[in-house]
Order: structure tokens, then sequence, then C-alpha cells
């Protein structure tokens, strides 16, 4: 039987990651776990997280699930969600300055140093609530509508340096990554265990995903 390995690091919703994975593959194994030979044993990997980003890597350096997680970005089918990607980028502004994993290149932002004086007021921050995606194909965008609705939690964006690395963007205020990817890399700045339909859609292909 397959393994999904959640990456349990004390930030993130992971009940709800858990509950959405075993209702779109209930035929592979998901465990939830705080340990590197889990991941490295598993067969796809999922990092999920909600909160700052400092704290996050410094729960990873402790758990010493650093390198595990970097290999496996190299190795088999990775799902960055929400705080997930904004670690495999290489910088974050978070607390005048963050390095991230390095695994991809780009860096994470504030919207409000992005937002006009006329923005600020319209634009709340965090980003919170349902927005659409514009997709980019992928095969992890297979049997989800264009334009789906999404659920969004955040207050810094991705900017990867490399346009190729957008797999899906999203308008508030501006355009801005909603998905990153590369090989066998995907990551979600929305939280799609929470994204109904579209979301369970994209969780189900990931179970099954073989780049």
């Amino acid at each position: 039987m397959a393994t999904i390995t959640v990456v349990d690091y004390g930030m993130g919703n992971l009940r709800s990651v858990l509950k959405a994975l075993e209702r779109v593959a209930p035929r592979q194994r998901i465990e939830v776990s705080q340990r590197a030979r889990d991941i490295d044993r598993a067969d796809r990997v999922v990092l999920p997280g909600q909160g700052a980003m400092a704290a996050c890597m410094r729960a990873l350096n402790e758990l010493e699930l650093v390198d595990s997680l970097i290999e496996a970005t190299r190795s088999k089918p990775f799902l960055g969600i929400c705080l997930g990607p904004q670690a495999l980028l290489e910088f974050s502004e978070e607390n005048q300055g963050v390095e991230g994993l390095g695994v991809l290149p780009g860096r994470v932002q504030h919207f409000v140093g992005h937002f006009d004086h006329r923005q600020k007021s319209q634009f709340k921050i965090p980003h919170m609530g349902w927005n659409r995606v514009r997709q980019r194909p992928h095969p992890l965008w297979t049997g989800i509508e264009p334009d789906s609705w999404f659920y969004f939690v955040h207050s810094y964006f991705l900017a990867p340096s490399d346009p190729a690395l957008v797999t899906g963007v999203t308008h508030y205020g501006f355009d801005f990554a909603a998905s990153i990817g590369r090989d066998n890399i995907f990551a979600v700045q929305f939280h799609p265990e929470k994204s109904a339909l579209p979301g369970l859609q994209l969780l189900a292909n990931f179970s099954t995903w073989s780049p």
C-alpha cells in the first residue's frame, strides 16, 4: 500500500488535510508524522502549514526535517499547502527576513507594499476568503473547471523569480502566484482541503500523480 505522509511540525490544520486525503485516496495509507524517517520512506509527501515563516523554519530545523524534505522535493511527488510553498522559496520578507528551504527560486512578499492608498482600504490583509484561480496547464488541474474558486488565508504572497514556475494566478489588487510547481513539486497558496469539490479534486489528482 502506498503511503502519503503529511508533515507535522506543529503549524497547520492537519486534521482537515488528513481527512480530505483519506476521502480522496481511500486505498492509500495516510499518515501524519514529525519523523524524518517517515518522510524518507513515504511515496508522496505533503507539507502544509499556517502561521509565521520564522516559526516554520525554526520547527523544521529543531525536528531535523530539512534534509529529508529537500530530498523529497527531488525524488517523489511533493505537495505544499499555504505556508508550505512559502517555505520552498529562498527568502521571506517576514520578520525583517527569513531564509526558506531554497528549493525553488524566489521570495515571499507582504501584500502591504504592493497596494496603493486606495487599495489599502479596499483589500484587507490578511487576504481571507474565496478567489478564482486562473490555471496554467498542469496535470493537477485535471477535472477542475477553469477559474474555479479556492479558499485563501494569508498575508504574504509567492513571488517566484522564474515565471515558468507559476501554475496558477489569482487577482487580489494585483495578480500573484496562487500555485507554483516544477518537476515533481506542486505547491498552492490556497487551502485545497477547505476548497470544496475543486480542492478535493486537486488532492485526488495529487494522490495518483506520477511526474
